[in-house]
């Protein structure tokens, strides 16, 4: 092989070769002889030279060997010549999987650490390597190869290491088959169903077992009727495993040495061609996923395949249920991960705003952050119509992950929800979530429970389709974006506010800002996941979304669009979850609405009754509908001369399949809904309102107030 080059170069090959340089025998190794055989160890003071267990390999862009430093002895038989394909060093079998590694190294120029990989020598025996991939040193642009023998207790450790870096409970069980395909040719892990999909497993369950296929390796075309990671294993086949591994009613190995073997116990040729991988004779060592426990609990299986002709040493049996045994807590910790992960998800889909209405369109896409991050956020979107006829959009970012960001951001997103329907305004709702932050963070109250939301944000618009017009209140929270209906894209200009829960010297009163939003306008709320990049600055990421956002048609599908908003913006590896909604805004045709400005003097109910009469005769209301309209307005509009000072605003719109009537005051008393005495002079006009509409409520103006009524058609 080509001698260490000259240290004086600076590339990641020169410099590990320059490492190597005084513990290398220049000779080189010998061969081995046959299979399984061991190179010679060498008498005099280079014996110590054994123990070398690093080696490099130079490869161009083409992945072939251009140089290579594997003089150790553990190397001996790995022929990598220059010129020669880097991938004639791999079984057939890993080929795609580190052909794909080297070339994503190559495109990204981001190293590939620690694979356990196994090696071909030319006599067809194998070497278990730690194999690290690393960008070569410009100018000359190919791939650094390291790779280091793995010793059994240097494996053990190294796969212990290499398994709980993932909380996927997926990532995991493939972590754990590539460490395992170390002692055979062929491995696989199944998990009990209530594993996979992050459910609890009792000793009592037991009996009733149904294995997964979780990870299978290596990644390679498989037999037709070959279980394959996502399939279930047959029933006969989960049964059988179950019982074979839990003799005596304990968890233990089982090795069955040769294919007769392996018939006899599965069967059944559906069994056989279901586990067994390939036609050629092999044995099996099945391992036991055991949680120590009283009594213990069985989360799975793992299964070691291997040539008959090569045999599981005890000592081999040992070292396998070692790693198992070693890891299985990290894959009943992606277990736990996993269940908490999916009760957070069904909370956070919940709360998704489910469709629009007549005067508003709305789209969303929720993206949870990936497996690997610290877990599922806070994060939320919902809009919902309030009685009213406006529409209420909320957007929050609760502070963590995990199921006590989960629990605070459903908490918060129905109260805003119910005070919202009840008639406050923005400004009012932000400060009530406030509070609620506040006092959740507690400790006193005993509800924190080492979680705290302070900090957290929400934003809070609502749509008003008769004025065309958005009032907006935000708490902390990232500017929404607005597109206008020609095109114009910008972050609106609201005053900022340093969140819920903060300290008392840093609480400002919560402003309501008002846009107008003319019909075929697109408004965008999200999270900060969707715009936060650690190499720019906020408020670019916010530019591009603007930027994105403004590209959308008028004509193109909302939910089609939002979803090609996050694609384009969105990290590949988010750490955070993503969060849109876009709104486009409808609003009601001028000719659905009506709106009157009446003096409070006795005559009122009287003018409002011959205004409302004209207008629903222009619109073929029916005589009944007409009828409870006049009567409602009547009451309405005297209840608002007879207890308010001021203008009465009268408004009837016609919404969908009912009538919204409208009248505003200045009074700032709430109505009250009681049912009179047979001899009391009032009392009595709420409760005709109530008995002639489908819903009534009250809503709160800078000026007043509005009670509203909507009556069917």
């Amino acid at each position: 092989m080509d001698s260490t080059p000259s240290s004086s170069s600076s590339s990641p090959f020169d410099m590990v070769s320059s490492a190597l340089g005084r513990y290398v025998p220049r000779g080189g190794a010998e061969p081995a002889a046959g299979h399984g055989s061991r190179p010679r160890v060498p008498d005099g003071p280079a014996a110590g030279r054994q123990d070398q267990i690093l080696g490099v390999i130079n490869l161009d862009r083409d992945l072939r060997v251009i140089l290579s430093n594997l003089d150790a002895p553990v190397f001996a038989g790995l022929d990598a010549v220059p010129g020669s394909p880097f991938v004639d060093l791999l079984p057939p079998g890993d080929v795609p999987t580190v052909t794909r590694r080297l070339r994503q190294v190559l495109e990204t120029g981001e190293a590939h650490v620690a694979r356990i990989q196994r090696l071909r020598r030319r006599d067809g025996s194998e070497l278990v390597v730690s194999l690290s991939i690393l960008p070569a040193a410009v100018p000359q642009e190919g791939l650094t190869v390291s790779a280091i023998a793995m010793a059994k207790r240097l494996h053990l450790y190294a796969a212990e290491t290499a398994i709980g870096t993932s909380l996927d409970i997926g990532e995991t069980a493939q972590s754990l088959a590539e460490s395992l395909l170390a002692w055979g040719d062929v491995a696989a892990v199944d998990l009990d169903f209530a594993v996979w999909t992050g459910e609890g497993v009792t000793a009592q369950t037991q009996g009733r077992i149904r294995l997964r296929r979780a990870a299978l390796v290596p990644n390679r075309a498989w037999p037709e009727g070959y279980v394959t990671p996502g399939d279930d294993l047959p029933g006969d086949a989960s049964r059988l495993l179950a019982q074979a591994v839990r003799r005596d009613d304990a968890p233990q190995a089982i090795v069955i040495p040769d294919r007769k073997a392996v018939e006899r116990v599965l069967g059944s040729p559906r069994l056989i061609r279901a586990l067994v991988p390939g036609d050629r004779s092999a044995g099996v060592a099945c391992i036991p996923l055991v949680l120590d426990g009283e009594p213990p609990v069985v989360l799975g299986l793992a299964e070691i395949w291997r040539r008959a002709d090569s045999p599981f040493r005890d000592s081999e049996l040992f070292d396998l249920q070692e790693l198992v045994a070693r890891t299985v807590h990290h894959v009943d910790l992606a277990r736990q991960h996993q269940r908490e992960h999916k009760q957070v998800l069904a909370l956070q889909r919940r709360l998704l705003p489910r469709t629009g209405g007549q005067t508003i369109e709305i789209a969303s896409v929720y993206q949870p952050a990936t497996p690997d991050s610290a877990g599922v956020g806070g994060d939320w979107v919902n809009s919902f119509p309030l009685p009213d006829g406006r529409t209420a959009l909320v957007v929050g970012d609760v502070v963590g992950h995990g199921l006590g960001a989960a629990a605070t951001m459903g908490e918060l997103s129905m109260e805003a929800r119910a005070l919202l329907s009840a008639g406050l305004a923005p400004d009012e709702v932000l400060e009530h979530l406030d509070e609620t932050v506040t006092l959740l963070d507690d400790t006193e109250s005993g509800l924190a429970a080492g979680y705290s939301a302070l900090g957290s944000t929400c934003c809070i618009a609502l749509y008003d389709p008769v004025s065309h017009s958005m009032a907006l209140s935000s708490a902390g929270h990232l500017p929404p974006v607005l597109v206008s209906p020609d095109g114009r894209a910008s972050p609106l200009a609201i005053h900022p506010h340093p969140g819920l829960g903060a300290e008392f010297a840093l609480r400002e009163p919560f402003d309501v800002h008002t846009f107008d939003v003319p019909p075929g306008s697109l408004l965008a709320l999200y999270t900060d996941g969707l715009v936060e990049d650690p190499t720019v600055a906020i408020d670019d990421g916010i530019g591009r979304l603007a930027d994105v956002v403004s590209a959308v048609h008028p004509w193109d599908a909302l939910q089609q669009a939002a979803r090609h908003v996050v694609s384009a913006l969105a990290p590949t590896h988010q750490r955070d979850d993503v969060t849109l909604l876009l709104a486009r805004m409808i609003g009601y045709r001028k000719g659905d609405t009506a709106t009157w400005r009446l003096p409070a003097r006795d005559d009122a109910p009287a003018r409002a009754r011959g205004l409302l009469s004209a207008l629903m005769r222009r619109w073929h209301i029916r005589d009944e509908t007409r009828d409870n309209v006049l009567l409602l307005a009547s009451e309405l509009v005297t209840n608002a001369v007879r207890f308010a000072t001021g203008p009465v605003t009268v408004r009837l719109i016609r919404a969908g399949p009912g009538l919204l009537c409208e009248v505003g005051d200045t009074g700032n008393g709430r109505p009250r809904l009681r049912r009179g005495g047979l001899y009391d002079d009032g009392g009595r006009g709420l409760y005709v309102v109530h008995r002639l509409t489908t819903r009534w409520g009250v809503r709160w103006t800078d000026t007043g107030k509005v009670v509203w009524a909507e009556v069917a058609r």
